[in-house]
């Protein structure tokens, strides 16, 4: 009953805005009609979005409370802590030691150099330790997604603008310098979302 008001909610808020779109990406927020999406079909959705979550473009800024970014993938050959001893600290920015925007800096446009500290225009951070997944199943993401509490209380329709508006996020899917973008695309993922949360945001251990 939960998620299907859950999904009620979604399609509500959708109404007061039919379109959204990014500075630099135009993306569409559409969701499908309420009761159009089956429970495999969002199911379905889903893992395509653990493609996404669990992806090395997505995961290696997703990590605990020992607030040490990963490098894995394969432009790192293996997996491990980030080096030269990085630790974001609570505050997930480095405030206490060595602000991450020291290397990833402010930077307009792609950065393309090969090797080189990912660059944004915005301040480069972790993502909240309640959402910690690197190395989590799909069952697992999939709880957190859909749970309130460790969402940043957001929709699913919030979700969606998250990822339209957040440039890190962008910057899965155009990392330049010879890295592995995300699966799939950034209009492909949101509307993944969207699916699954008309679905009634099912998990495979419901």
């Amino acid at each position: 009953m939960f998620l299907r008001q859950f999904a009620i909610g979604l399609l509500a808020a959708f109404t007061m805005s039919s379109v959204v779109f990014a500075d630099e990406t135009d993306v569409s927020i559409v969701p499908p009609a309420e009761g159009s999406v089956s429970i495999e079909n969002g199911l379905d959705a889903f893992s395509r979005i653990y493609e996404v979550a669990s992806h090395p473009r997505c995961s290696n800024c997703h990590v605990g409370a020992d607030n040490r970014p990963m490098w894995s993938g394969p432009s790192y050959g293996r997996t491990r802590a980030h080096g030269m001893n990085i630790n974001a600290g609570d505050s997930r920015i480095g405030a206490e030691t060595i602000q991450c925007s020291t290397c990833h800096a402010y930077r307009e446009g792609l950065n393309d150099t090969p090797h080189a500290a990912p660059q944004v225009a915005m301040n480069w951070q972790l993502a909240p330790v309640e959402a910690e997944w690197f190395g989590k199943s799909s069952d697992e993401i999939c709880n957190q997604l859909r749970d309130p509490d460790r969402n940043g209380g957001r929709t699913m329709l919030e979700l969606a603008e998250h990822l339209n508006h957040d440039l890190i996020l962008h910057w899965a899917w155009n990392p330049g310098g010879g890295r592995e973008p995300a699966p799939y695309s950034l209009q492909e993922h949101i509307d993944d979302l969207l699916i699954w949360g008309v679905a009634g945001f099912p998990c495979a251990n419901d």
